[in-house]
């Protein structure tokens, strides 16, 4: 008796897979490189504040917006040809954003780059999914494809500072250009093309809809996070209620259609439900804890942003460790249990980071982080093989556009909530104590945040006291958190103990 055993992929697919890690490293980079440049482009953009928002926001808004549409499109009309045109498409507006001559050219350029990147995000998974048909090849290059990201985030200051010493601040965006034209002459050779079947026209109507469900979400909370508690007067509720009616209109429309833009029974996987919600769930607590680690690195240590980017790499290293490592452990152990087991590791993490002092230094903040990537880098790298796995071929674009989008609302809702925890808990704990003497900008400024006192020109003691109310934020913003991600733990372990382990086939 045989059995059918998946294609294994040979050595095109692998170096198929290092062009796809291109794009994916770019669009890390395109995350945090620019965090560097904003005081150059200021300087001689002159935006106003809600400019400089909107320079930094647009990018992450178009992404997540168009996922979704994105993701249906490749599996339409042909995922490398979308990536191809994707790819183009980034490159143009990398070289309009670096010679953009007003703060409004930089933000439609921005706003360009954040639709192209779009495109590129779902195609280079649902390409992997065409590529790797063997389910352990399949979550080992996953698992490549979830570290490649991370890195280009880890290095988005190193490269940004390393360029801003030498060149101006259209180098930050110019760094797109090779890494694109590396991807359009290699990607024709080494990547295959695949369109599912079509049942019908795009629905656009849909396109709208899914738009106005996600884009006045991520607003939303990225306006908390700017903002704290307070974040959530103005505009903040009317469009967090327009996402949810856009958002319950689009699932009506969607089960309406005989060819929607999302498949609602993709849901009826089990599997696929669990880990995008695990997903979702499990980058919320990444997010919010990058965003306040890196805070703490440079306004309670003191580094520069290029120094303290050379900290982020020992967790980069360990995230890269548990995404290459996973999916060769899961070979012989339930998904779950290794998903399950790595998240404990990070309820540590967030257990150090709990605990830690204004004095301890860099040491255990960093440490406790590593353990955090440890978690994220299995979650991210065997949760996204089962969204995309359990999914049919024909829909694998769409399955990696759910997946990506929910990791993107994940980020942005962790450093909305986590962010304002720590702002409440800050705010209680230097209320009453400000001496009374202050000038009243400086004195408004200790009472709002630890960036805003560190920007004002306060004593020393007024200012070692904003450090201690920031890092005590910090700790009850963790201690939450490892509680919900040790109970996240164990959802992972008993929600996902039906999922086997990947053991070769016995090929005699």
């Amino acid at each position: 008796m045989t059995t059918s055993v998946a294609r294994r992929a040979g050595p095109r697919e692998w170096a198929g897979l290092a062009v796809l890690a291109v794009p994916t490293v770019l669009l890390g980079l395109d995350v945090t490189v620019l965090y560097l440049a904003l005081p150059a482009l200021a300087a001689e953009l002159h935006p106003s504040g809600t400019q400089s928002l909107w320079i930094m926001d647009a990018y992450g808004f178009l992404i997540a917006g168009f996922l979704v549409t994105m993701g249906t499109l490749g599996d339409r009309f042909g995922r490398r040809r979308l990536l191809l045109g994707g790819a183009a498409a980034f490159g143009a507006a990398s070289v309009a954003a670096a010679y953009a001559p007003s703060a409004e050219a930089l933000i439609a350029a921005r706003a360009a780059l954040g639709v192209a990147g779009a495109t590129l995000m779902p195609s280079t998974l649902a390409l992997i999914s065409n590529m790797f048909a063997d389910a352990r090849q399949r979550a080992l290059a996953i698992g490549i494809w979830a570290t490649m990201f991370a890195l280009g985030m880890a290095a988005g200051p190193l490269v940004g500072g390393a360029l801003l010493e030498r060149f101006w601040w259209g180098s930050a965006f110019l760094v797109a250009v090779p890494m694109i034209v590396v991807v359009l002459v290699a990607a024709p050779f080494l990547l295959p093309e695949y369109r599912a079947r079509q049942d019908g026209p795009l629905d656009l109507p849909s396109v709208a809809l899914s738009l106005a469900a996600i884009l006045p979400v991520v607003y939303a909370v990225k306006h908390v996070a700017a903002e704290g508690a307070g974040g959530l007067g103005g505009a903040t509720v009317p469009a967090l209620a327009v996402g949810a009616a856009s958002g319950a209109w689009f699932v009506r429309r969607q089960r309406t259609l005989a060819a929607p833009l999302l498949d609602l029974r993709l849901f009826a996987e089990r599997t696929f439900g669990v880990a995008l919600g695990l997903l979702l769930v499990g980058l919320v607590g990444v997010g919010g804890v990058m965003y306040l680690v890196t805070q703490h690195l440079q306004l309670v240590e003191g580094m520069t942003p290029l120094r303290a980017g050379v900290w982020m790499g020992p967790p980069a290293l360990m995230m890269f460790v548990a995404a290459i490592g996973a999916p060769l452990l899961a070979r012989r152990v339930r998904p779950g249990y290794v998903v399950g087991a790595t998240l404990g590791a990070s309820t540590v993490g967030y257990g150090l980071l709990a605990t830690v002092d204004r004095t301890d230094g860099a040491g255990p903040v960093v440490a406790g982080f590593a353990l955090i990537y440890l978690g994220l880098g299995a979650l991210a790298a065997l949760g996204t093989d089962l969204v995309v796995g359990s999914a049919p071929p024909a829909k694998a674009g769409s399955a990696s556009a759910l997946s990506e989008t929910v990791q993107e609302l994940g980020l942005a809702v962790g450093v909305a909530v986590l962010g304002s925890v720590t702002t409440v808990v800050y705010r209680a704990r230097m209320e009453g104590w400000i001496p009374a003497g202050l000038p009243d900008g400086a004195r408004k400024a200790a009472g709002d945040s630890l960036p805003a006192a560190a920007g004002a020109e306060v004593p020393g003691q007024v200012l070692r006291r904003a450090e201690e109310a920031f890092v005590t934020g910090l700790n009850v913003a963790t201690g939450i958190t490892g509680v919900a991600v040790a109970a996240l733990a164990v959802v992972a372990a008993v929600a996902l103990r039906g999922v086997g382990p990947t053991q070769p086939e016995d090929d005699g």
